[in-house]
């Protein structure tokens, strides 16, 4: 197994922390704005938002009609995450960055998905792509902060 085979598990579970710490800002924020929705329904549109912006399918049949139902807000917070969560925007541009080299070297192209979140004002253009080190190390250090990953 060479360092690549090595390398892009290790930097896919980087990217794994900055979905997980994005949710939990993110779910906070909606419990905010939207006061009159039940937790449940702010869970879902959490996980909706980070599976449209990752350009993940949703795991069930539910979230994808959920995801379906609610487009529209969806695509309102995605719309204002640049303005409503600006302290995001760094760890997602060089998260969306990182998957998209691990999924270039896996043969799959994702373009559209950096595409979109420049669009929408997340990706932060001008910001140099980060190397892997660099990337890991935000990662474990975002992670231990929001307690999802033990302090190395």
């Amino acid at each position: 197994m060479n360092v690549e085979n090595k390398l892009i598990p290790i930097l896919r579970e980087g990217v794994d922390v900055i979905k997980m710490i994005f949710f939990r800002k993110l779910r906070d924020y909606l419990e905010g704005a939207y006061p009159d929705k039940e937790p449940v329904y702010v869970n879902r549109l959490a996980g909706a938002i980070v599976n449209d912006l990752f350009g993940s399918a949703p795991p069930e049949e539910k979230f994808a009609a959920f995801a379906e139902e609610n487009a529209f807000f969806i695509e309102k917070e995605l719309q204002n995450l640049a303005l409503n969560l600006k302290d995001m925007c760094i760890p997602l541009t060089d998260a969306l960055r990182i998957q998209f080299l691990c999924d270039h070297q896996e043969g799959v192209d994702s373009t559209g998905i950096l595409t979109r979140a420049r669009d929408r004002g997340i990706l932060i253009v001008d910001r140099e792509v980060p190397l892997p080190a660099r990337f890991i190390s935000m990662a474990r250090r975002l992670g231990s902060a929001f307690h999802l990953v033990q302090a190395t």
